[in-house]
């Protein structure tokens, strides 16, 4: 089922805008569904060749419930400011966020893993290793409660993105008030 913003004036159609926010955001909410609950997890992530990929332990409520149902919703979003007007009612946000709803699957390709993995680490920490991740790093590493790590690959099969760009001269600073604008 395909879904449409609402609100048009907000919509977001750029994909080079969407891809680049996909890029460089840092942190996006993957929302599960099974056993008739809902559960949403804050996760590090990357934007690579149209896909989200994250990754975490190889089992837990997060694994159970894709198994029960790979249907996923990742939202990414960022908070520029906060604008000012003199009527409340029209104080407003800045704002980007990108909605995917597509299907999840738990990485069984060895490499198409290591590259994702490989892909975080130059996402977040750039430069810090020397070597690229070996793919015997992927397929033995073992955390501290012993679980293996399992790669998420979500293809989506809708992308919806929403804007409302910041007006700098109505940007809420300290000590700015409604006097200020009257």
């Amino acid at each position: 089922m395909t879904y449409t913003i609402r609100n048009q004036k907000l919509a977001c159609t750029d994909k080079e805008k969407i891809d680049r926010f996909l890029t460089e955001a840092q942190i996006g909410y993957l929302g599960l569904a099974a056993c008739g609950a809902p559960y949403v997890i804050p996760m590090n992530f990357v934007w690579k060749n149209g896909m989200i990929y994250v990754h975490g332990a190889s089992e837990g409520r997060k694994i159970d419930m894709l198994r029960e149902n790979p249907n996923v919703c990742f939202t990414v979003s960022e908070h520029y400011g906060t604008m000012v007007h003199p009527v409340p009612a029209k104080t407003d946000t800045a704002y980007m966020s990108v909605m995917l709803f597509g299907k999840a699957e738990i990485m069984s390709d060895l490499e198409e893993a290591t590259s994702a993995m490989q892909a975080l680490l130059t996402k977040y920490v750039p430069g810090y290793y020397s070597s690229p991740l070996s793919k015997a790093h992927v397929e033995k590493y073992r955390s501290s409660l012993g679980s293996k790590t399992a790669i998420i690959k979500i293809r989506p099969f809708d992308i919806t993105a929403k804007e409302n760009e910041l007006n700098s001269k109505m940007a809420f600073a300290h000590g700015r008030t409604v006097h200020d604008d009257l």
